[in-house]
């Protein structure tokens, strides 16, 4: 049983004339009635009663309308869902982005893109640079929002990755309240190097931690007296007196009282980044994403 001869069957079924049906479909009537009288043959029975006069649908060519209209919509609808994912209107989304991202451009990019895709799952993943960029290699991460980092081709055989600055934000340290510096309007790294610093491990965060060395000098003197996973966890040694911490600058929005953000002096950035693999066939849905992040960084101003 064929499509074009379900098709075929229903224009026969609703006109009741095989004349008009045929004129319908754009063709002639004896290759319409060869068709109809094929499927007759594979169902094993009469789908019309024909006389000079009529033609009208057996019982079980009343079934087989009722179905074959059923059938036709199902692939109709399928059709359509096929173009939605084609147009990057339907599927989904696996999305990794690092804590700071939270306070920027994620609950932005997250608002925009379920508003212009909602029969798209997105998944959001907290993940530190170094993890997203492992899970984007292994295919487990679609899109990834890392920051300060440029991804180099691994010497083994993963997917090489590409990256696409999205936002760009100041550099700033946070001191406790009361310590010297904290009353400049803005410190020089040379003034920084005589400071404990709260710092973070290079092998999760190897673009910051690598821009923060640029930013304090190669020749930096500054003592790392603890080493932290999470931005939360440094400003609470920094308001405990241990020292001071590099974050950017929208960590504002997380300090308590005990703490104060000072900018460095030049205004140095810290880069967000959308990172990806690199290949040819590109997701039109990781495209969506991506073009709502740009879209949400550009709110930011």
């Amino acid at each position: 049983m064929e499509l074009r001869q379900l098709r075929y069957f229903l224009a026969v079924a609703e006109e009741l004339h095989f004349g008009r049906a045929a004129r319908r479909l754009h063709m002639s009537q004896p290759p319409l009635s060869v068709q109809v009288a094929r499927l007759e043959q594979e169902v094993g029975t009469a789908l019309f009663d024909r006389s000079t006069r009529r033609v009208a649908l057996t019982p079980a060519g009343r079934h087989l309308q009722a179905r074959a209209r059923h059938i036709l919509e199902e692939l109709d609808t399928v059709r359509g869902e096929m173009r939605d994912f084609v147009d990057g209107l339907a599927g989904e989304v696996t999305a990794g982005f690092v804590s700071s991202a939270n306070y920027t451009v994620l609950p932005g990019v997250v608002q925009l893109f379920r508003a212009s895709r909602p029969r798209v799952t997105l998944r959001l993943v907290p993940l530190t640079s170094g993890e997203q960029f492992d899970r984007l290699r292994d295919g487990t991460l679609d899109v990834g929002i890392v920051r300060d980092e440029v991804p180099q081709t691994p010497s083994d055989s993963s997917p090489a990755l590409t990256t696409e600055v999205v936002f760009e934000e100041r550099l700033v340290a946070c001191l406790p309240v009361g310590h010297a510096l904290a009353g400049r309007p803005e410190v020089t790294a040379e003034e920084l190097m005589d400071v404990p610093m709260i710092s973070y491990p290079r092998a999760l965060m190897p673009g910051f931690v690598d821009r923060v060395a640029e930013v304090l000098g190669t020749s930096s003197r500054t003592q790392v007296v603890e080493e932290v996973v999470h931005q939360e966890t440094a400003l609470g040694f920094v308001a405990a007196g241990v020292g001071m911490t590099i974050l950017p600058e929208s960590v504002r929005q997380l300090v308590p009282p005990s703490i104060v953000v000072v900018p460095l002096a030049g205004s140095p950035t810290t880069r967000l980044l959308a990172a990806r693999q690199e290949r040819a066939d590109e997701s039109p849905v990781h495209d969506a994403f991506i073009a709502c992040l740009r879209d949400a960084a550009a709110q930011l101003g």
